[in-house]
């Protein structure tokens, strides 16, 4: 913990790493963290002892053993000061030194004034931090110290843990995250087109797919834009959200994540449900039954026109190093789901495509799914039905699997005779 106001709230973050997760928490503040909450606060909420200094309890050589045991370093809040100095190498009291001593995953959550932040030396430092395989969540938006509001915002404890706790879960490839300087762009929810100011065209995903990819790729390394249609979920930590409605307001914030003035996406995951069609006119007002006491119902006709295929745009446009699309089928009389998706893939060109059956209303809204990931070359790969959570990890594995073979293609090989 380093020395800002938003300390406070690390309490409540060690509680539920503790109490929920069953974590072993030994607390390591920054001289200044203990001008906003005291040592014996720490100690009393962690049971363990509290130290700034690499002097004290000399004979357990604490700022070389600290780092060296634990299976996961969080720093909440990280300052701007803290975050030059990891980016820097330096350990000038205990929790930088633990911090290079450290060989588990790490993970800060920043908590700064929004100019300190955007400062170009602060995203130079972050930049610096990921690349090496440091976890950075993007702070929060919103209100801040005084009267200022923007990104700066401490995450809130739940998402912290819930980042920890998935760290923690990758286990030995969550040292060395492999999706670490990774920029990824991730669509997630169903769009809703408006008939009138009271009604609209929509359907039934719940975003969740798409929010546990989000939060998988954060746990691994990667930056993340997260455009989210019409979901009630909280966002996971470290995100870029981008709310949206319509499917024209969402391919407008997918090509703006992908386009001019912003590095090229690693990937592009489209999760989201995006309408095939729309409204051709929209109601200025609520529209009217037409009939009176008596008189048969007169049910208006409301003619659609198509949406634009967002996920084929991104194909044409090469807007990713990866493009991966869902597709939710059914099975009718003309074949079953994996006949339509593998149609559905070699129409849009994508280079992964995951396939959920929605038969029967399997999948909307629940904590389980079951999936199957298409690749372009024909490759099937079926995932273990399981949470979510779980299946956000098995995209991301074949991602990144796609990912290295086409590196390995590019460069070619080399036979030597």
């Amino acid at each position: 913990m380093s020395g800002g106001i938003a300390a406070y709230k690390a309490a409540s973050l060690l509680r539920l790493l503790a109490e929920q997760y069953g974590c072993d928490v030994t607390v390591v503040p920054t001289r200044a963290a203990l001008h906003f909450v005291g040592e014996a606060t720490w100690a009393a909420l962690s049971g363990h002892p509290v130290s700034t200094e690499v002097w004290d309890d000399v004979h357990a050589v604490p700022h070389v053993r600290l780092g060296q045991r634990a299976d996961l370093v969080v720093v909440a809040p990280a300052t701007a000061d803290l975050i030059a100095r990891a980016a820097a190498g330096l350990a000038d009291d205990l929790l930088t030194s633990t911090l290079l001593t450290a060989r588990c995953p790490v993970l800060l959550a920043p908590a700064m004034h929004t100019e300190m932040w955007l400062h170009q030396a602060t995203q130079a430092n972050v930049a610096t931090l990921r690349e090496r395989g440091v976890v950075v969540l993007d702070p929060a938006e919103g209100r801040l110290t005084g009267a200022d509001s923007g990104p700066g915002r401490l995450p809130e404890p739940e998402a912290i843990a819930e980042a920890a706790a998935r760290l923690l879960e990758g286990g030995a490839r969550a040292t060395v995250p492999d999706l670490a300087g990774w920029r990824v762009v991730i669509s997630a929810g169903g769009t809703r087109e408006p008939l009138d100011p009271v009604r609209f065209l929509g359907n039934r995903s719940s975003g969740r797919q798409g929010y546990a990819l989000a939060a998988a790729a954060v746990a691994r390394g990667a930056e993340v834009v997260l455009v989210s249609a019409n979901v009630s979920l909280p966002a996971p930590a470290g995100v870029h959200l981008v709310r949206v409605g319509t499917a024209l307001e969402l391919r407008e914030a997918v090509l703006a994540a992908c386009g001019e003035g912003v590095s090229r996406p690693d990937a592009v995951v489209m999760a989201a449900a995006v309408a095939d069609f729309r409204p051709a006119q929209v109601a200025e007002h609520k529209i009217k039954k037409t009939h009176g006491p008596g008189e048969q119902d007169d049910a208006p006709t409301i003619a659609l026109v198509r949406n634009p295929d967002v996920l084929a745009e991104l194909v044409a446009e090469q807007a990713a190093e990866v493009v991966v699309g869902f597709a939710a089928e059914t099975g009718d009389e003309i074949g079953d789901v994996l006949t339509h998706a593998r149609d559905k893939l070699a129409r849009k060109g994508c280079h992964l495509l995951v396939v959920n059956d929605v038969s029967g209303g399997k999948v909307f809204g629940r904590g389980e799914t079951v999936v199957t990931v298409l690749d372009a070359t024909g490759g099937v790969h079926p995932v273990p039905g399981g949470s979510k959570h779980a299946v956000a990890d098995a995209v991301w594995d074949r991602v990144v699997v796609w990912r290295r073979s086409a590196e390995t293609a590019k460069r070619g090989t080399v036979s030597l005779q």
